[in-house]
């Protein structure tokens, strides 16, 4: 790797120079030493920045299930928007283990500027302190309820799975099963609530035997598919409130011999990317989940560049239905 003494020998200037130049200062010699740097493809030591500044130059980012798709794209949104700026990102996976979770904020906390997450619970207080401690914070996609004023990119849960219902009773369903996420959380507590009240507006009431409420993991899916298909009677659709559930729900289906959509519809929250490729291709809430991670490191990089006094930002994607082959009229 080049370093800065040999850029300092083609331009013909002192190291000095080189450093006052790469930290944005005019200097004389400013054209020979951007001419150096080109052609030697030299890249300023981040650490040596680091020092100088003050800062770490990197943002942390803690999700629940690095495994999901949805976080993988959460994180490449937020990773463009870092990269653009000349920061980089540490990535934390807390694996749905609180105690893991305290110990990647607590280390973030140390080595970065600032830190984007997806807390597992609402009732968390570690962010407070984080926050407190003059670190900015960022939420998203997830909320929790002490009160604390940062940024949140979130998403629109309740419409989503208004959507959702208004569908499957459009084609003329009345005994829907739900599988939910973890009531703790934002996306698990606001898309089951949601589902109940829209239920309830098209006067539906839901069986206590046709909701599961799982843990957001393709194994809880699966587990709950199993169960409520041994219902009686059967439900004729479900809403499944994450894409790994979804996936784990299909395969239980697949082994059940269930027939989709003939003997039951099936709408997930989440796209696959590979659902328009199933058979039949899966009708779903879809939203924005790249932008959701970029919204959210622009959030923080302007955080970051100073705006530290400015009302928090609360900012809701829309989504959409996509509706596709998984959904027909009861049999």
């Amino acid at each position: 790797m080049t370093n800065i003494q040999e850029v300092a020998r083609a331009a013909g200037v002192s190291t000095a120079t080189v450093s006052r130049y790469v930290a944005g200062q005019t200097i004389r010699n400013g054209e020979a030493v951007r001419r150096a740097i080109d052609e030697l493809g030299y890249s300023p030591s981040v650490v040596a920045r680091s020092l100088k500044s003050g800062q770490h130059l990197c943002i942390g980012v803690v999700v629940p299930d690095i495994t999901n798709p949805f976080f993988a794209a959460i994180v490449k949104g937020i990773e463009r928007e870092a990269r653009a700026n000349g920061l980089q990102v540490i990535l934390g996976n807390s694996d749905e283990d609180p105690g893991q979770e305290e110990a990647l904020l607590a280390d973030l906390a140390l080595r970065t500027d600032g830190i984007i997450m997806a807390p597992l619970s609402e009732h968390e207080h570690l962010p407070v302190r984080v926050n407190a401690a003059g670190i900015p914070v960022v939420f998203v996609d997830r909320d929790i309820d002490s009160g604390l004023d940062v940024d949140r990119v979130m998403v629109d849960n309740t419409s989503g799975v208004h959507q959702a219902v208004e569908h499957l009773v459009g084609l003329g369903h009345t005994r829907i099963a739900v599988i939910s996420g973890p009531l703790r959380s934002t996306p698990g507590r606001d898309r089951h609530e949601a589902f109940l009240d829209a239920m309830a507006g098209h006067g539906l009431t839901v069986d206590d035997e046709l909701v599961e409420v799982r843990d957001f993991r393709e194994s809880g899916g699966y587990d709950a598919m199993s169960r409520l298909w041994r219902a009686d009677p059967r439900p004729t659709a479900i809403f499944i409130a994450n894409n790994l559930m979804t996936m784990g729900a299909l395969k239980a289906l697949r082994d059940l011999g269930v027939a989709i959509p003939s003997a039951l519809s099936v709408v997930g929250f989440d796209d696959l990317p590979l659902a328009a490729l199933l058979d039949p291709p899966l009708t779903v809430v879809d939203r924005p989940e790249f932008d959701q991670g970029a919204e959210a490191g622009h959030l923080l990089i302007e955080r970051l560049k100073g705006d530290r006094e400015s009302a928090p930002h609360r900012v809701v994607l829309p989504v959409q239905l996509i509706v596709r082959n998984s959904t027909a009229p009861p049999p």
